[in-house]
């Protein structure tokens, strides 16, 4: 295809968007008519062209007018525009998403033969031309792993019952590319959607409580039964499809690489809603949608596989198979339809039966029930070698194959839940237990290596520390209660439903004996009389500020040096996951300080277990604010040294980016097809040579850079006596914890300090004030403290720019956070602090930053304007803000009416409603706000 034909595509294809925004924005424009008459269309009309004017040009008499409209909009009215604004938003993402999954089918349809970038088939083609053999690409399937961590972080500030809406009306859009709609299909399409938008109007935005740990185990759960159960095996066997294509004298089965986990119902870290019976709740969830999911699937394959024996010939192992079953299994339910002709049928009956049995007490200990989800698999192993026996191989690929992958991955657990804890929990608990036994006082004040050299004996002392007859206190036996729960869970949902015991705050190599201990109390960990270990639970450390950072290879090789952890290790295939925090380290540090040690301690830990002889899985907790690490999967990927993935990838997927990735099966499998190439290209980089050569020097200076920029953020954060004054009153940080989006408080503890503040209203506070701060903020200082107006200075900051991978994502961030920052909308915030000399200064402070960091970007670049490189994105930027604005305007005024009142001892509902609409609208607007 030429690219003039190519270029014309695109274009067709980027007129479908807005072909849809139109005519969506049109609907809307109906629904607002509906509601609140003309009046109501006009005033949006008029804010929105009043809006885009000052975008185009920013005149004073523009922006007297756009402000006294705001300002003179009596509540009725102003309620329902701030509504318009955000639905309007809520309905541009749908489109964009829609034309997405457009995007691809049009790329398939039109480039034949033509492989899409960031495909499977482009990275099984890249191996195959430069010559991968079968041998070492079966090494790298074996090797790679990614494993996405589902979290109930508070970022996604739409409830269910909206983004359900949101589906219904995504699935009918997409009927409108149909051309074979007949005019009255059309006409009726467009009145179902209207329909959708009248309900989207009339349904209310605002949870009226906060959700419950469970409410939020479900919403995770959506995901799994939506889209993931089908889509996750679908991506495995395109990657199938490929190996066959271009390696077809192997017979591949990719062995299980992509994965999804869960924190959900594990999380108590500064939770105490997620106590001990929540967490085997969740896992009966977790098993009941398993068990859900395989019997629908086995309902149906019993419809298609009517084989008759009067035609076809079965295996003998089919056959004897079912005698078996027969001998031992009472069918409770017989369908009336079912004859002793049709053997598939028969064998799938009592296949039903005992997943049935699972959840029946009764059966426990009998053939009546699958004791492992290997017993279930090897039962569709059986079918499907018979149905190739008889020539039916295309039903078996269709049916059987796919329902064996879906066992493979979501067993009888449907994903791996983890556990997480804050370290001082179980210092506290560990204190009290040994004080108990008289083996130490205050075990909390001993020194570091005195806590070391007590775990480690007490590790390797097979008696018990702790007795069901003594009476702990609530916090200590809660603690306790965690770990029975974890060894009952695996005895009976299977070893995989948890494995991993994650430590907030882990500071020394005592934070994680101290959960092995723990661990060795319900039978998670033992030595035995031989010496052996057994070990089936895996301490992993958080490392999350940049002082934890530093200390972390320290105290990973002060473990490793112990005997018996060591042997907890190889226990665990010897691989040890490690935890990094990109939130805590960002807030502790800046954004530029925070990636930069993230990268050194990937690779100093990589080289403390090199020597150790131990593979490592780093869990990077990312959020999908760039302030928090946020960025696409595949980018995240790729952002990782090569030769610090061997061991494996987890990565957290929360709020936000699980419905923006997840909702939509299209969207769903394009993520995990370009994570799945991001992987495969990774590991072939691990093994090949640098294509960049990395200058030594560059990493030299990277180190003067950035504790340039930890000292310039931390000048402002951590040591101007007026910031928190500033943070404050100038962004909507205290009315975002009145949004009800999530289970867990705001704040580690009920305090004002800034160091107890979550990292998460952190960002999200600086997002809806348009500052963005965390993620741009002192970086242009620290690159201007190195190229110090010499340009010999700037040519080597250009080339690293040009071979540094690690500084070019870096720079690219940063280009992404400061054009969606706008400072113009965050003096009208600043406005709203009460002392003008601290807003005056603090603000010129920040001010100067973002000029000098935005004109040191062009000039590294070569670019004319932020993003001329991502044109696609600087767009949409470009098109959204003057829909965002007048949110903006309208929080800012009602944020002071608000406060006002709440100074003088009032409140007004209603008024803190329309702020969280606010809220609400912006998050939806600007998009990845946590």
């Amino acid at each position: 295809m030429t690219d003039l034909t190519l270029t014309a595509n695109k274009a067709n294809s980027n007129n479908l968007l807005r072909r849809d925004v139109r005519f969506l924005g049109n609907i809307l424009g109906e629904v607002l008519v509906h509601q609140g008459g003309n009046e109501l269309l006009n005033i949006v009309e008029k804010i929105r062209e009043l809006s885009k004017s000052m975008r185009a040009v920013f005149l004073p008499e523009l922006y007297d007018e756009f402000k006294q409209l705001i300002n003179t909009l009596n509540p009725e009215i102003r309620h329902q525009v701030i509504r318009a604004f955000a639905i309007y938003f809520q309905l541009v993402n749908i489109a964009e998403q829609n034309h997405r999954i457009r995007r691809k089918r049009d790329y398939e349809r039109s480039a034949g033969e033509t492989v899409q970038p960031g495909s499977i088939e482009s990275s099984i083609l890249e191996l195959k031309e430069r010559k991968v053999s079968e041998e070492e690409l079966n090494e790298i399937l074996s090797s790679i792993s990614l494993e996405l961590v589902m979290t109930a972080h508070p970022t996604e500030a739409m409830r269910r019952a909206i983004l359900d809406i949101h589906k219904r009306i995504a699935d009918d859009v997409m009927m409108l590319d149909n051309p074979t709609l007949t005019y009255r299909e059309r006409q009726q399409l467009r009145d179902k959607l209207l329909n959708e938008v009248i309900t989207l109007w009339q349904t209310d935005e605002l949870r009226d409580r906060k959700p419950t740990v469970l409410d939020e185990v479900r919403n995770g759960l959506y995901y799994f039964n939506e889209t993931l159960f089908d889509v996750l095996p679908e991506v495995y066997q395109e990657l199938e499809r490929c190996l066959d294509k271009y390696y077809p004298s192997h017979q591949w089965h990719v062995p299980t690489y992509l994965r999804f986990g869960s924190w959900i119902g594990g999380d108590r870290d500064g939770n105490p809603s997620v106590v001990a019976s929540v967490t085997k709740e969740t896992l009966r969830m977790h098993r009941g949608l398993a068990l859900h999911k395989y019997e629908e699937r086995l309902k149906d394959i019993m419809r298609a596989l009517s084989f008759s024996t009067t035609i076809v010939q079965i295996s003998d192992e089919l056959k004897a198979s079912i005698e078996e079953d027969q001998k031992n299994i009472t069918l409770r339910y017989v369908p009336t339809w079912l004859n002793d002709k049709e053997p598939y049928r028969i064998k799938l009956s009592f296949m039903l039966e005992k997943l049935r049995g699972i959840v029946d007490e009764s059966t426990e200990g009998t053939p009546q029930r699958y004791s492992s989800v290997r017993e279930f698999i090897d039962d569709l192993q059986v079918i499907d070698r018979s149905l190739r026996h008889h020539f039916a191989d295309y039903a078996a690929d269709t049916h059987i194959k796919k329902l064996i992958r879906q066992a493979e991955l979501f067993g009888f657990h449907m994903a791996t839940l983890d556990i997480r804890q804050h370290s001082k929990e179980h210092e506290n608990a560990m204190t009290e237990i040994l004080a108990n036994m008289n083996i130490v006082e205050d075990y909390s004040t001993l020194p570091e290596e005195e806590k070391i050299e007590l775990l480690n004996r007490l590790l390797n002392d097979p008696r018990p520390l702790t007795s069901s007859y003594v009476n702990y206190s609530e916090s200590t036996k809660e603690c306790l209660d965690v770990y029975h729960v974890v060894y009952e869970a695996q005895q009976e949902f299977g070893v995989n439903c948890i494995t991993s015991y994650l430590i907030s705050m882990a500071q020394g190599a005592s934070d994680v004996l101290e959960v092995m201990l723990l661990s060795k109390e319900a039978g998670l960990f033992q030595k035995s009389q031989d010496g052996s270990v057994t070990c089936t639970l895996q301490a992993v450390p958080l490392f999350e500020t940049i002082d934890d950072l530093h200390a972390a290879p320290g105290i990973m090789k002060t473990l490793f040096d112990l005997p018996i952890y060591r042997e907890g290790v190889k226990a665990m295939n010897d691989l040890q996951e490690i935890m990094l925090g990109y939130s805590d380290s960002n807030k502790d540090g800046g954004m530029l300080t925070a990636n930069w040690e993230l990268q050194v301690a990937l690779k100093s830990l990589t080289a403390v277990a090199q020597e150790s002889g131990v593979k490592l899985k780093f869990f990077h907790g990312r959020g999908g604010a760039l302030g928090r690490g946020g960025m696409p999967l595949n980018r995240s990927i790729m952002a990782q040294p090569p030769h610090t993935i061997g061991g494996g990838i987890k990565i957290t997927e929360q709020g936000e980016v699980l419905s923006s990735r997840y909702s939509v099966q299209g969207i769903a499998y394009r993520s995990l097809e370009q994570a799945t190439s991001a992987l495969l290209q990774a590991a072939l980089m691990a093994r090949t040579p640098e294509t960049k050569h990395v200058d030594p020097q560059w990493e030299q200076w990277m180190v003067t850079i950035s504790e340039t920029a930890q000292e310039k953020y931390q000048d402002l954060i951590f040591r101007d006596p007026d910031f928190l004054t500033y943070f404050k009153e100038s962004t909507p940080l205290p009315e975002i914890g009145e949004l009800n989006i999530g289970s867990r408080p705001s704040k580690r503890k009920n305090s004002d300090r800034f160091e107890d503040l979550r990292a998460i209203p952190w960002v999200f506070a600086w997002t809806q004030s348009r500052y963005l701060l965390p993620a741009w903020y002192a970086a242009g200082t620290a690159l201007q403290s190195f190229y110090s107006n010499e340009p010999e200075k700037m040519t080597i900051l250009k080339q690293m720019y040009e071979n540094y991978p690690f500084f070019a994502s870096m720079i690219d961030n940063l280009q992404m956070a400061l054009a969606k920052a706008d400072l113009v909308i965050a003096k009208e915030y600043a406005a709203m602090i009460k002392d003008g000399t601290i807003r005056d200064r603090i603000f010129s402070c920040i001010e100067q930053e973002y000029e000098l960091t935005s004109n040191l970007l062009l000039e590294i670049t070569g670019q004319q304007e932020i993003l001329d490189n991502v044109p696609v994105i600087q767009e949409s930027i470009k098109l959204r803000n003057p829909y965002v604005d007048p949110l903006s305007y309208m929080q800012v005024q009602l944020l002071s009416e608000l406060r006002t009142l709440r100074e003088e001892g009032q409140d007004d509902p209603d008024l803190l409603r329309e702020v969280l609409l606010t809220i609400n609208g912006i998050a939806s607007g600007l998009r990845n706000t946590g």
